[in-house]
């Protein structure tokens, strides 16, 4: 298979199938247009998946499509922004076309799922990598951002934590059920973009979990010059998180990234609004203070706090 019949039987048709108002033209010509509506701004983010650094070699070619979109889908959701496009980068060792069609099928409903359109991109010979770069937009001046933070918000997260960074230990082990679920959650991430889009106006700053809660918490408090105290014992943790890794879950909940859950602050008077305006799990964690850092208590009393993945560390 040649690059365009490549790009003619395996990613027309997910364009077709993903099609999305706010893109004009997509697939077959030089560039992508793009619709920016009256009274919007542009959004737009990158990520790249590297076989061997963020997924395993041999990969499940229908996991592979279904995280690559969703964890650049996830950087949208932390900004509250609505999806409308995305361009795929895609790298290949050789076109293997029984692999491709699968890709290429799962790619085409995670993004009808998603809301999001394939607009175009390119496909080079090489080690296997995925780049997709995705395109969204929010009303003037309401993108979530990480730089808001005020002492008192109460710090949130959505759902449970850990869970992502578990399952690492188990992608080469037969899984039982509770490993299982574990691994749903590392192949198949949910991008929480009816929460963010929600949050506009109300979450004084916001980010997705990719690198950890600790690390990614950390991005927010650095760019607020605040810090935040966190009770350990109100992490979220799942039953199969909780069950799997024994003593170990609170670490993972805190350390272990590829959970793509928001993490959020929200000014105390508007916490109750929050909560009951949503069917999500939010937990509220800790609060914001004043004194920068990230303290962490724990029935030991507190402890400074540091961690999360790194690519270069």
């Amino acid at each position: 298979m040649g690059e365009f019949e490549l790009i003619r039987q395996v990613f027309e048709p997910v364009a077709r199938l993903s099609r999305t108002p706010g893109l004009i033209l997509g697939i077959g010509d030089d560039c992508a247009i793009q619709r920016i509506p009256e009274g919007h701004e542009l959004v737009f983010s990158v990520d790249t998946l590297v076989e061997g650094v963020h997924f395993p070699r041999d990969y499940n070619p229908e996991y592979l499509a279904t995280r690559a979109l969703a964890v650049a889908v996830s950087d949208l959701a932390a900004m509250g922004a609505d999806p409308v496009c995305y361009t795929l980068a895609l790298t290949l060792p050789r076109a293997d076309r029984p692999w491709l069609e699968r890709f290429g099928r799962t790619l085409a409903h995670t993004s009808r799922a998603f809301g999001i359109a394939l607009a175009g991109g390119d496909t080079t010979r090489g080690p296997l990598a995925v780049t997709i770069q995705v395109h969204g937009t929010v009303p003037v001046g309401q993108a979530l951002m990480r730089g808001g933070a005020k002492p008192g918000d109460n710090v949130v997260v959505s759902g449970s934590l850990g869970d992502a960074a578990e399952a690492l230990n188990w992608l080469d082990v037969e899984a039982g059920q509770k490993t299982n679920v574990l691994l749903d959650r590392y192949h198949r991430p949910q991008p929480r973009l009816q929460l963010g889009q929600y949050l506009r106006g109300r979450a004084s700053a916001a980010i997705d979990i990719s690198d950890g809660l600790a690390a990614d918490l950390g991005h927010i408090l650095e760019a607020s010059g605040v810090g935040a105290r966190l009770d350990l014992a109100l992490l979220p943790l799942s039953a199969a998180l909780a069950e799997v890794a024994g003593s170990n879950a609170t670490r993972q909940a805190l350390n272990g990234g590829d959970d793509y859950e928001l993490c959020f602050t929200v000014p105390k008077s508007q916490w109750l609004e929050v909560q009951q305006s949503r069917e999500e799990t939010l937990t509220v964690i800790g609060e914001i203070v004043e004194t920068p850092g990230l303290q962490l208590q724990n029935a030991s009393g507190l402890e400074c706090g540091e961690g999360g993945y790194d690519h270069f560390r």
